[in-house]
C-alpha cells in the first residue's frame, strides 16, 4: 500500500513539473520568415507563438543590420488571434533587418529572441 501511495505521489509531482515546463510562449512562425529573403518590403512583422500573448508586456523592435533602430508604430496583438503579435512597418529599403522580440504569455512567462531577414528585389 505504501509503495502505491508513493508511486502516485511521484507521478503527481512529475506531471506538475511537465505542465510548468510547457508554460511559455515560443515562436512557432514568423512573417517575414526567420533568415528569409523577400522580394518586396513587408507591410508588417507577424509573429505567431505557441500561447496567447499579453499585449501590455510584449514588444517587437526592428533595426537595420548595423543596429540602427527603425521607428515603427506600436505593436499589437491580433484581435482575432491572441497568439499573434503584429508590428506594422514603414516603407523599407532593400537590405538586411533584425527583428527582436520579447513576449509575456497570458500565464505571465516571458520569452525573447531575435532573427534577421533580407529584402532583395
Amino acid at each position: 500500500m505504501r509503495n502505491t501511495v508513493r508511486r502516485l505521489l511521484i507521478a503527481c509531482v512529475l506531471s506538475l513539473l511537465g505542465v510548468s515546463a510547457g508554460a511559455h510562449a515560443f515562436l512557432s512562425q514568423a512573417v517575414p520568415p526567420v533568415g528569409g529573403v523577400v522580394p518586396v518590403a513587408p507591410r508588417e512583422v507577424r509573429l505567431t507563438f505557441t500561447e496567447g500573448i499579453e499585449p501590455a508586456f510584449s514588444r517587437i523592435e526592428l533595426a537595420k543590420a548595423d543596429g540602427q533602430p527603425i521607428g515603427t508604430t506600436p505593436v499589437m496583438v491580433d484581435p482575432r488571434d491572441n497568439t499573434q503579435l503584429v508590428l506594422p512597418l514603414p516603407p523599407l529599403a532593400p537590405g538586411r533587418y533584425r527583428v527582436k522580440w520579447r513576449v509575456v504569455s497570458i500565464d505571465t512567462h516571458p520569452t525573447e529572441g531575435d532573427y534577421t531577414f533580407e529584402i532583395r528585389p
